[in-house]
């Protein structure tokens, strides 16, 4: 075993295992060492299928020996969040109270990476009905950022458990979900990637709603590459899911060498900036604008018609009103266990009459509208992820609007991207956001791996030796 094939990028995995420098059974046997080893520390796995993943990697193998390979991502292993159905399979979408649900399907996001040939490690942790951007969950525990190992810091949610899988290289690669920056918060605090796909690019049959307005399917991965690898096996129409049947089909661009001399990139004007931001993530924007110039993007910046701010506010709303729809019938049961802040959150959204809700949906689609003739002909619009490095889970402070920056995508029908961009002074990662109008998942990629590419963030992971101290002393 390596220690390296922990944080090697699903792209070079691949590589090794098409010129048989290893096996499909080797990389999962290794990576389910580490969840062993680590897991009680991180707390980023719900369940782990031991014996189901050596399994599906020994026939991998046998696939792959026979001349079938399924493609790049045959044998190599993914975690997957708890929000997404297998069927037969312990569902509990991050709540105590739902201990002994079980899956009554496949969810077509697990179904297409098991058509892919991938390897699933378990399911991860989350934040109660993904309810929340913190990544807290006071019943059933919550995940420890690996960035600090001496101190609890927030994971970000409310995709928690993915985030810490993939960064402390738990596994390669994890499936999330995000509704208000579930997948861009875990990736900015735990400092890897996180793509927010479109609306109706990725079927949620069998994924929990949430909102079933805001609700996309997205991957945490080491590099842009891998998000894109990802995106191509998830992605597509599916009867299933008629929320699908007008999305456009994904066209991947080549990411080998990927040229975005005249792309052009809109900046918000920082006076619009829905938060103050701590002083390493303003660094972390600002050198991005210097890189992305450097690179022959065209960065102009412009004054938005809308402020984020109350985009972020009436997409909580719609949040609100939708999960309380869906939860309604119980939330209010105090006899269940459900964690007090997720009630209350949910609960809130009883405050929104039907006529409030429409008002809501007219209003997003106005604005969705409104952003793709204001971004014209820009290919990405360049934003902070959040305001702040990871703190300690003890300092959390709820008048923080930790979605300000987020959001917004959500309610916009925006595909986003959170990328690693550097460290605050204490060695916690920070992060920079590209958004691009819908469908264009292809710009963000291009971009994404170009800057990639020159920062070489992407390339970094936390120090933790103490944990594994004995498991990769092998050679």
């Amino acid at each position: 075993m390596s220690v390296e094939w922990a944080f090697s990028s699903l792209t070079e995995l691949a590589r090794g295992l098409s010129e048989r420098r290893y096996s499909a059974r080797e990389l999962t046997e290794h990576f389910l060492g580490r969840i062993e080893r680590a897991n009680a520390k991180l707390h980023a796995f719900t369940e782990v299928y031991s014996e189901e993943a050596v399994a599906q990697a020994t026939a991998a193998d046998r696939q792959r020996a026979s001349g079938m390979s399924l493609g790049p991502l045959h044998g190599l292993p993914i975690a997957v969040k708890d929000i997404c159905d297998i069927q037969g399979r312990i569902g509990m979408v991050g709540s105590k109270a739902w201990e002994t649900r079980r899956g009554k399907v496949t969810s077509t996001a697990v179904a297409r990476l098991l058509t892919a040939g991938m390897v699933v490690l378990g399911k991860t942790h989350m934040v109660e009905f993904a309810f929340g951007g913190w990544g807290t969950n006071p019943l059933l525990g919550t995940p420890w950022n690996p960035w600090d190992l001496s101190r609890h810091r927030v994971p970000g949610g409310s995709s928690s458990g993915s985030g810490v899988a993939v960064s402390a290289g738990l596994a390669p690669a994890a499936i999330g979900s995000d509704t208000g920056g579930s997948v861009r918060l875990p990736a900015a605090f735990n400092g890897i990637v996180g793509l927010k796909t479109s609306s109706g690019l990725i079927s949620l049959y069998g994924t929990f709603p949430f909102s079933k307005t805001l609700d996309t399917i997205g991957p945490l991965t080491r590099s842009v590459p891998d998000a894109a690898l990802l995106l191509g096996a998830l992605a597509g129409q599916d009867l299933h899911d008629p929320g699908t049947c007008g999305a456009p089909a994904v066209v991947l661009p080549d990411l080998d060498a990927p040229n975005v001399m005249g792309m052009r990139v809109a900046l918000m004007v920082e006076e619009q900036w829905p938060e103050r931001v701590a002083p390493a993530v303003h660094r972390a924007w600002h050198d991005a604008v210097h890189i992305l110039r450097q690179l022959g993007a065209v960065v102009t910046e412009r004054v938005m018609p809308f402020e984020f701010s109350k985009l972020a506010h009436l997409c909580g709303q719609l949040i609100a009103s939708e999960a309380y729809a869906t939860h309604r019938a119980y939330i209010e049961d105090e006899r269940l266990a459900i964690g007090p802040q997720v009630r209350a959150r949910i609960v809130a959204g009883r405050q929104v009459s039907e006529n409030d809700y429409f008002k809501l949906r007219e209003n997003q689609r106005r604005a969705a509208a409104q952003f793709v003739d204001w971004m014209g002909d820009s290919d990405v619009m360049l934003a902070p992820v959040v305001s702040i490095p990871a703190i300690p889970v003890d300092e959390i402070d709820e008048n923080i609007a930790l979605t300000a920056f987020t959001r917004p995508a959500n309610y916009l029908g925006a595909c986003a991207m959170a990328l690693p961009a550097g460290f605050s002074p204490d060695g916690l990662p920070v992060a920079i956001q590209l958004l691009a109008k819908p469908f264009d998942e292809q710009a963000l990629l291009r971009l994404g791996a170009a800057y990639e590419r020159v920062t070489g963030w992407s390339r970094r992971s936390p120090l933790l030796d103490k944990l594994f101290a004995r498991t990769d002393t092998s050679s």
